[in-house]
């Protein structure tokens, strides 16, 4: 699950690819998988569908509706032209997993079916922060499955030899916390590299910024935009507390192995990546703590980034009834909460958030589950984070101490060229 989750964040916001993989059932009965062949073919990618969940859903959707399930796990590498592919198909896998930012181009090309009655039937209390990517053009074409953010992994003993008591509640307490560890002088009080992408992406969300506006009927680059300016001011103040490069991400170098020497007090990530630093360092795992990305005040958290996971049908299924019986099994209350037990998952529902309890890092993800949203939902983003991301160069050019106003102007050609590339 945690390499799914790795995927669901990375992967989901760069492939523009139709989310589902090929299946050799042949059947040609009804909708409702009447035939001679009554199974239904379900695609999961890899890491996404841990072994309980699995095997419970697996029984209860086979008890209930005397159909086999055929589950078949993706890898991620080569994932785009083999899922493009299989919607394609007379034949495709009936359920797909898809990344939840990837649903607008699938949608678009006519690969997935509208479950606006499932949405009325069992959504009606979903996350709408999380149900949002499922939406295109106001049709319902998928449904929420899970989703991750980041949260502030700390050293608690980084903390404490700074004299600090207590985890911050909002952002201008923790710009506090970090001066204290700064003028302590024993650690780096904040790794954060330039580009770390996601992280300012949850700031601009924070802001209620959007990064792209319509112009006529196409897309351009909002990043002009006075509140995409002040999520990168303040993307600018955390960085100032860094010395992580200004022109690389939070894989160059990894930003966990960095933590894990002892001497960070804190970096962004998300909450696997502390098993990254106790692996390197198995000893700082008694100092690691997690808490909620604060925002400008205390009652309502940062926006965050939520990388994860839809459910979808194929619209080429020809058991698209018993295809639904799957997802209300997959998605009920019971199977969202064991999932979410499992492996610390945020649930599609609010009130599911409680399954999270034991579960530090997904415990202080869960706040900000709410107030949390994903990049631009549009067939056209994916372009744009396709390497060299030009808003990875925007950043850079801001730290590197030109204004927001001029690297906005420097990367818009760019970022406006791909916007307008088709899909």
């Amino acid at each position: 699950m945690k390499r799914g989750l790795i995927a669901a964040t990375g992967v989901v916001a760069m492939m523009v690819s139709v989310a589902a993989c090929g299946s050799s059932d042949s059947d040609k009965g009804s909708a409702d998988g009447g035939s001679k062949d009554k199974s239904l073919t379900v695609w999961f990618m890899d890491g996404s569908n841990p072994p309980g969940w699995t095997k419970a859903v697996q029984a209860e959707f086979e008890q209930k509706t005397g159909a086999k399930l055929n589950v078949q796990v993706q890898k991620w590498d080569g994932i785009q032209q083999k899922l493009t592919t299989a919607l394609s198909e007379s034949s495709p896998p009936d359920v797909v997993e898809i990344g939840n930012t990837q649903t607008p181009s699938y949608a678009q090309t006519g690969g997935l079916a509208q479950l606006d009655d499932l949405k009325k039937e069992i959504g009606g209390n979903w996350t709408e922060s999380l149900n949002k990517p499922s939406v295109f053009e106001g049709k319902q074409y998928a449904a929420p499955w899970y989703a991750a953010s980041r949260v502030v992994i700390y050293n608690k003993k980084v903390w404490a030899d700074a004299g600090i008591k207590d985890t911050p509640k909002t952002r201008d307490e923790f710009f506090k916390d970090l001066e204290a560890i700064q003028q302590k002088g024993d650690a780096e009080p904040l790794y954060l590299p330039g580009q770390n992408w996601y992280f300012f992406d949850g700031l601009t969300i924070g802001t209620g910024a959007d990064l792209v506006k319509k112009d006529g009927k196409k897309y351009v680059s909002n990043l002009a935009d006075p509140k995409v300016t002040k999520a990168m001011e303040i993307y600018k103040k955390y960085q100032s507390f860094s010395k992580a490069p200004k022109d690389k991400d939070e894989a160059t170098p990894q930003q966990a192995d960095v933590f894990a020497k002892g001497k960070t007090g804190a970096f962004i990530g998300m909450g696997w990546e502390a098993a990254t630093a106790i692996k390197a360092n198995p000893e700082i795992e008694k100092e690691i703590g997690y808490f909620t990305i604060p925002g400008e005040t205390a009652d309502k958290p940062e926006g965050v980034f939520l990388g994860g996971s839809n459910l979808a049908i194929s619209e080429g299924s020809k058991k698209k009834d018993l295809a639904k019986e799957f997802l209300k099994i997959a998605l009920s209350d019971k199977n969202e909460g064991a999932l979410a037990k499992e492996v610390g998952s945020l649930p599609n529902k609010d009130a599911l958030l409680p399954s999270l309890k034991g579960q530090p890092a997904a415990e202080a993800a869960a706040p900000a589950a709410r107030t949390g949203g994903t990049t631009p939902l549009i067939p056209e983003w994916a372009n744009v984070e396709n390497a060299p991301n030009p808003i990875k160069a925007y950043m850079t050019a801001v730290l590197g101490g030109k204004s927001p106003e001029e690297a906005a102007k420097q990367v818009e050609g760019d970022m406006n060229k791909r916007l307008a590339q088709k899909q």
